[in-house]
């Protein structure tokens, strides 16, 4: 650094503290009206890998180190957010980022009822058993943010060091968590809300890393970490906590895919072939955590012709036949949804 605060260039870093790169993959199904996520260490971690020269992109890295760890196929593959926090080391002292990646699948079962794949313990969870205050569809989700949630951060709220600071800390809980009428819940906004209730340490990881020194990255270079554990601090709010920063990366997914499915039709690689308009509607409600008004729904699907009739009929609901659709041919090449959204139900009744 010269006097005048000039940067200067500086040296190749040396190999303790070199730039490691890692891929991360939010791998998201949608199964019996549920979202689901891959997860690998009994749920404490998303499937991530070394990036390595060997892949011409990152995108391809990503897709071939998911495929072949997990042996199952990946869909639609978006790049999500590259993290790269100081607190991201290595044992070895080296910077680590981790270049997430949000993909789009069909849940696969095995005989046995579990995921039909060799990874890791690689397991399908709930996204909402981390995220359970999420799905506004849920009494336990309502009850959680009324009696817990929004108390705990009023109090951090008026825990801040001066008026002004109260006052911010006050409109960032209210807009986030749609306390107002002015500005309702929106489901998009989950990342902002677990980064609030992460800087109000009301989250396992938050807790955890006051408590301790920073964590190895979830992968090492040579594809393993450090064992470790994400259990539960008795202080945090319900929610299964993950290791590293992978439950914000989590949320990361989940914020993107809440908000891609107003403007483009990438329901089409969470459902099967063939399906009733009403999977296709909870399926769009397992995603956003919101009802659905039914009528509404059906009349945006038709007004944008997204589907198209089969011919064929399923039994449905009370044992009545319910017409069988599918993806209309080179919808998802054709036009995004312009302008429309989603005709959420006001869950706040």
């Amino acid at each position: 650094m010269t006097t005048d605060d000039t940067p200067t260039p500086s040296p190749a870093p040396a190999s303790s503290h070199a730039i490691q790169a890692e891929l991360v993959a939010v791998l998201v199904a949608v199964s019996a009206g549920q979202p689901r996520i891959m997860t690998t260490r009994h749920g404490q971690t998303l499937p991530c890998g070394p990036f390595t020269m060997t892949h011409r992109t990152l995108q391809q890295g990503m897709r071939a180190w998911v495929e072949s760890e997990t042996h199952h196929p990946i869909g639609y593959v978006e790049q999500l957010y590259t993290f790269a926090d100081p607190e991201r080391l290595q044992q070895h002292g080296a910077r680590n980022i981790a270049i997430s990646y949000l993909g789009l699948t069909r849940e696969q079962r095995g005989s046995n009822g579990s995921l039909n794949a060799a990874a890791d313990q690689a397991t399908w969870r709930n996204w909402y058993d981390f995220f359970p205050w999420e799905d506004r569809r849920s009494d336990y989700a309502q009850a959680l943010l009324e009696t817990r949630i929004v108390p705990a951060l009023r109090d951090w709220a008026q825990a801040a060091a001066d008026p002004a600071g109260r006052a911010h800390r006050l409109q960032r809980v209210h807009y986030q968590f749609g306390l107002d009428e002015d500005t309702p819940w929106n489901e998009d906004f989950v990342l902002q809300r677990y980064e609030l209730l992460y800087e109000a340490r009301l989250v396992s990881e938050a807790l955890r890393q006051a408590d301790s020194e920073p964590q190895p990255a979830a992968c090492a270079p040579d594809g393993t970490g450090r064992p470790d554990t994400a259990s539960e601090d008795v202080r945090a709010l319900p929610g299964l906590a993950m290791l590293y920063d992978h439950r914000r990366i989590l949320a990361t997914g989940m914020a993107r895919l809440r908000a891609k499915l107003k403007y483009r039709p990438v329901m089409f690689e969470l459902m099967p072939e063939t399906f009733t308009l009403l999977q296709l509607q909870q399926t769009a409600e397992a995603i956003t955590g919101c009802w659905l008004h039914k009528q509404n729904f059906r009349r945006l699907i038709e007004q944008q012709a997204l589907v198209e009739e089969t011919g064929e009929t399923t039994l449905g609901q009370a044992g009545r036949p319910a017409k069988l659709y599918r993806f209309r041919s080179g919808v998802m090449h054709e036009r995004a949804i312009s302008g429309s959204k989603l005709p959420l139900v006001n869950v706040q009744g």
